[in-house]
């Protein structure tokens, strides 16, 4: 929304690559250098990993390697203990729960 406002009103925009947090290493590893075959890789296609890898090369995401313990988004995804609960609410500023 802000990118076409600034469009519409003639401003320059700086465009930046959508950044994406991962917190799999060999994920990471493999959208920055291609289809690594692992066992662990031997179920998904290689295909996949030529688009996102295309969309690395071409700056349109930036995948970044977050460590598991600050990975906010398990909030949502995982049933997490108190404590940890607690840490990602704050940190996406959903005090008030």
């Amino acid at each position: 929304m802000t990118n076409h406002i600034q469009e519409a009103s003639g401003v320059a925009i700086k465009r930046e690559p959508t950044r994406l947090y991962e917190d799999n290493a060999l994920c990471v590893a493999q959208i920055r250098e291609g289809y690594i075959k692992s066992d662990t890789t031997k179920h998904l296609p290689p295909q996949f990993f030529s688009y996102t890898q295309e969309l690395e090369k071409n700056k349109k995401v930036d995948v970044q390697y977050i460590r598991p313990s600050d990975n906010a988004t398990d909030l949502f995804t995982k049933a997490l203990p108190t404590s940890t609960f607690i840490k990602h609410v704050q940190s996406i500023a959903m005090r008030h729960l």
